[in-house]
């Protein structure tokens, strides 16, 4: 069951991959962790991209993780498959899986060499049997793909609607692209979850940021429905954690699974093999964090039930 999702607003989740104690993918903990953002108000999921360590997956791995996801939202979200950089004939391969398990909205990561390679590369995907296609502008040190490129293709492809730009600055960016596209590119926010706030005030469409998801609904439809202050007041009780978990990627899947962990939505926090290891230092720094993020979150949700009564 899939859920074609142009236009795409609000917090889309990226999900951590849980492992057992045993390095297995934990499907059950992973529907669990679905079942919390559902009821946290989230409007989409992607899986499985660079927070589910998507490197270290096996290709069933992923495929089971998609399936998983897609059953635990049977439709009521949309559900973005990601294919993660690798070379065409394994990406062709993979976006065949996904749309034959019913998944047909597909985040496409492109490995960029030269433009006519990028270009030969998207054209084969967007042939394939996919919905909607959102592409990962990705470039942690610089401006990544021209703007001219992206809009070659959002006007050449039909099915090219969304993008996910995590670039630096990313700011400028949005601005641009919406000004050229005239708002009609739907465009998320990423790794630059840091300046979330700026991003919405230049009118980013959705974030995709990792975990809290009771506190990234809050900030998106305080600021959506007016009140900028509430906004700014979640936004800022979180730049620590932000700061922390953002030093790295690999400190952010550590970070985001031990929160988990701690929720009691992942019943481990295990990673595989990830490059920086989690330290003592870390932990101590983490654990104070995540009792913060409890705190806040219970007053969110104690605040949602206090406005239903």
């Amino acid at each position: 069951m899939h859920k074609t999702c142009y236009p795409l607003f609000g917090i889309v989740s990226v999900l951590n991959t849980p492992f057992t104690s045993r390095n297995k993918v934990d499907f059950p903990a992973l529907k669990n962790n679905v079942a919390h953002a559902l009821k946290a108000g989230v409007s989409g999921f992607l899986v499985p991209a660079l927070a589910a360590e998507v490197s270290k997956l096996t290709r069933a791995e992923k495929m089971g993780m998609v399936e998983a996801v897609c059953e635990a939202v049977n439709g009521v979200v949309p559900v973005f498959a990601a294919t993660g950089p690798v070379p065409l004939a394994d990406a062709k391969v993979i976006v065949r899986a996904y749309s034959s398990i019913g998944c047909k909205n597909m985040m496409f990561q492109i490995p960029f060499t030269e433009k006519e390679q990028f270009l030969a590369h998207f054209y084969s995907l967007a042939a394939l049997e996919v919905d909607t296609i959102m592409l990962q502008d990705w470039c942690a040190t610089g401006y990544g793909l021209d703007d001219e490129l992206i809009v070659e293709l959002f006007e050449q492809v039909p099915h090219f609607r969304c993008l996910k730009v995590e670039t630096v600055p990313a700011g400028p960016k949005y601005s641009r692209l919406l000004d050229l596209t005239m708002g009609r590119l739907n465009l998320s926010g990423g790794w630059a979850v840091t300046q979330l706030i700026e991003g919405l005030e230049r009118g980013v469409h959705a974030f995709m940021p990792t975990g809290m998801h009771w506190i990234y609904t809050e900030i998106y439809n305080a600021f959506q429905s007016g009140n900028t202050e509430k906004a700014t007041y979640f936004f800022r009780k979180i730049l620590p954690v932000l700061a922390f978990s953002n030093q790295h990627l690999d400190i952010s899947i550590h970070f985001f699974k031990r929160l988990l962990h701690q929720q009691g939505i992942y019943p481990t926090d295990h990673v595989r093999q990830l490059s920086i290891s989690f330290d003592v230092t870390h932990e101590r720094i983490a654990d104070s964090l995540i009792q913060e993020v409890l705190v806040l979150e219970e007053e969110i949700r104690c605040n949602r039930v206090r406005k239903l009564s």
